[in-house]
């Protein structure tokens, strides 16, 4: 190679880069479809409203994924029900009860606190303390209880005589 003889290497970041950026750009605009023109409310507090409901509640079909994020039809029939609802006037708590009331609790993508989920969430740690707590009562007893019966006189000068004592 001569000293003004520079080979050039084909910059191929770039165009991997660009192409991330694009793939980017393509899946991140995916939940924005979900949500179809034809449901989108004409009021735009309403529509936030909405919005923010679906994203309180589980697509039954997808079960990992908001109604909001669901192309599934059922998460579209539920789109649909909670903007009804919100465009009769009620307000979010009672669309919220009015679809737990249909589809189960299971249908909320965060519980509501009652007894039934304290006891489903507090269950394995109560489980768990009680398994510490036997476990140290087992050891404290065992630990009191002698090993084995005492020698009788006989058997404790032969093992004295044994050691050298």
């Amino acid at each position: 190679m001569r000293g003004g003889d520079v080979r050039r290497i084909p910059r191929t970041s770039h165009f991997f880069s660009r192409i991330l950026v694009a793939l980017f750009i393509l899946f991140a605009s995916f939940p924005a479809l979900a949500v179809n023109p034809d449901e989108v409310l004409a009021d735009p507090a309403l529509e936030a409203r909405a919005r923010s409901l679906s994203a309180e509640l589980r697509c039954m079909v997808c079960q990992n994924q908001s109604i909001d994020d669901s192309n599934a039809d059922l998460a579209k029939d539920l789109r649909l029900l909670v903007r009804e609802r919100i465009s009769d006037g009620d307000t979010d708590e009672e669309v919220l009860n009015y679809i737990v009331s249909r589809y189960g609790e299971f249908v909320l993508l965060k519980p509501r606190l009652s007894l039934r989920t304290i006891l489903l969430w507090g269950a394995p740690v109560l489980l768990v303390a009680a398994g510490g707590v036997a476990l140290t009562v087992f050891a404290r007893r065992r630990a009191g209880k002698p090993t084995g019966s005492r020698l009788t006189a006989e058997e404790q000068a032969k093992l004295d005589e044994l050691l050298g004592k």
